[in-house]
């Protein structure tokens, strides 16, 4: 089977809400990366086969097949095609799948994927509260299979965090120890520099927003979001703006086109778990990735998980018993902030950078997502 290689990764700081990005149109940020990732290894972009971008909530100006909308933003070729996928908060590490399946299988040979999401400008569930102008109040509300299976029962990531925190018996405490430490290890990392090679300006915007000055007994002061509840906004995902774009090639376009590869994907698959916690199934997709890979977690040097709410990582924690030190090392999205669309290949670009500083072998992502699912990827470094 062919090889698919990473030849490069960028993506746009993180914009906070109402932030430095919150005022730019979602093609524009997406044509950022677009254009830097071209530009950046000098292709002749008429020679990329397609654009895969992920997206939630592709309403409004996000609307019409934003990675099409986004290439042409850029100024780029017409005969490009591209395509938008949703597979919510893993959308575009879904789009690296997909582009790495398309040179795995010898239809493709240079793809760009990657995604972008403007929360400030369309908010999270954007889509549902149109749909409730045509009278659909939930996704499932109404679906007799779904009310047959699962009832009436609210299905929402607050809840399925909740839930989670519950039955992994995961204190408030253990939540704002995690997220203190996803702070710390964020503005480390921006201090050190980490990031740089990675961000690519919007204007005179290099800088993520999201990392701040924090304590256990400012996190102790908050309310819960639920009366009865564990979980409060610090140990919540932050609402952002950004984009993200990963160059994928095969062994033939790396010739022609004279690029070095980074890395290569290692293993890509995705898997399922129950949609009421919603959140868990990183631990059925590590498990997968791992068995079909024949490698353990230990093997990993690297790895990050999406901090969609602490209590997701720290139950994969003590499923995986994956070692805390090589996991979010220079912070998450608790910190960092969580773009939807564009957080999948966002990670992506932070852990092929991490294993480089480091000098690791193997590196491995893994996100949950709406609906009870989670994508997983291992990518291994190449030595040249």
């Amino acid at each position: 089977m062919p090889e698919a290689y990473i030849v490069d990764a960028v993506r746009t700081a993180v914009g906070k809400r109402g932030g430095a990005l919150s005022t730019v149109h979602p093609a524009d940020l997406g044509a950022t990366v677009i254009r830097a990732i071209i530009e950046r290894n000098g292709i002749d972009a008429a020679k990329v086969d397609d654009v895969v971008f992920g997206c939630v909530d592709a309403i409004g100006p996000q609307a019409g097949n934003i990675a099409r909308t986004a290439w042409l933003a850029a100024g780029l070729p017409e005969e490009v095609p591209g395509v938008t996928v949703d597979r919510q908060c893993g959308s575009s590490q879904q789009a690296i799948h997909v582009a790495a399946q398309a040179i795995m299988s010898g239809t493709a040979d240079l793809v760009v994927a990657g995604g972008v999401q403007n929360m400030s400008q369309i908010p999270i569930a954007a889509a549902m509260l149109v749909g409730q102008q045509y009278g659909f109040q939930t996704p499932t509300a109404g679906s007799k299979g779904w009310e047959a299976r699962y009832g009436d029962q609210e299905v929402s990531q607050f809840r399925g965090a909740e839930m989670i925190a519950e039955k992994w018996d995961i204190s408030r405490e253990d939540m704002e120890r995690w997220a203190l430490r996803s702070h710390q290890r964020a503005r480390a990392a921006i201090d050190g520099g980490r990031f740089d090679k990675q961000i690519v300006p919007v204007g005179d915007y290099t800088t993520d927003e999201g990392p701040r000055e924090t304590s256990l007994e400012k996190m102790a002061s908050l309310k819960p979001l639920s009366p009865e509840g564990r979980l409060t906004a610090a140990v919540a995902s932050q609402i952002s703006d950004g984009a993200s774009a990963t160059l994928l090639a095969s062994e033939r376009a790396l010739a022609e086109h004279d690029l070095v590869p980074r890395a290569r994907i290692h293993h890509l698959s995705a898997r399922g778990a129950d949609p009421i916690f919603m959140l868990s199934a990183p631990i059925p997709a590590t498990e997968y990735a791992l068995a079909k890979s024949g490698l353990s977690i230990d093997d990993m040097d690297v790895i990050e998980i999406n901090e969609a709410f602490a209590p997701v990582v720290l139950a994969w924690l003590k499923e995986t018993g994956a070692d805390p030190e090589r996991v979010n090392v220079n912070g998450g999205a608790i910190a960092l902030g969580h773009p939807l669309g564009a957080t999948g290949a966002k990670l992506f670009a932070s852990l092929l950078a991490e294993l480089e500083r480091t000098g690791g072998r193997y590196g491995l992502l893994t996100i949950c997502e709406g609906g009870g699912t989670a994508n997983a990827t291992i990518i291994e470094r190449l030595d040249h």
